[in-house]
């Protein structure tokens, strides 16, 4: 074998068929599309979901449940994780759960609830808390921050007709 033994008979610039130039060219009549139906004719496109006439399987399944894409994702968090991951006096956030490994995942709003106990004093910043959780955190001499969440869109619109006025 040689080197040049390689490459031989790639074509990079291969010329495409030319369909429906006559008999000699075996391209020619129906030009490789059959007889008659869709598939036959210019402009046919079918459904990524199409099977053959038969009703597809996404309309034969029924559909379940209840999906809410603008609802705002929310992370919970249980008091009694904070006891091993923190020393006494620290500030617990959103950014050192992130950091500490607490808090995975995406989510748009983090919220403490009151499950497990606390006995460190802690300032934990979260956007909601339970009342347990809240009173747990008290109770160990902390303090409870709610951090601003996103703004519902009712708030934004009576923001508008405020300003308007």
């Amino acid at each position: 074998m040689k080197i040049d033994d390689v490459n031989r008979g790639i074509n990079k610039r291969k010329r495409g068929r030319r369909i429906g130039r006559g008999p000699g060219s075996g391209w020619g009549k129906t030009s490789a599309r059959g007889h008659k139906g869709a598939k036959s004719r210019a402009g046919y496109s079918r459904l990524a979901i199409f099977q053959g006439g038969a009703m597809p399987l996404v309309r034969r399944v029924p559909k379940r449940g209840f999906n809410n894409r603008w609802a705002l994702k929310v992370f919970a968090l249980n008091v009694g994780d904070l006891e091993s991951k923190f020393a006494a006096g620290d500030t617990v956030s959103p950014e050192t759960l992130k950091e500490n490994g607490l808090a995975t995942g995406n989510w748009d709003v983090l919220k403490i609830l009151g499950d497990g106990e606390l006995t460190k004093s802690l300032t934990v910043s979260a956007h909601r808390f339970s009342k347990s959780a809240t009173e747990k955190i008290e109770k160990a001499g902390g303090k409870t921050e709610v951090l601003p969440g996103k703004t519902p869109v009712e708030e934004k619109k009576k923001a508008a007709k405020a300003n308007k006025s």
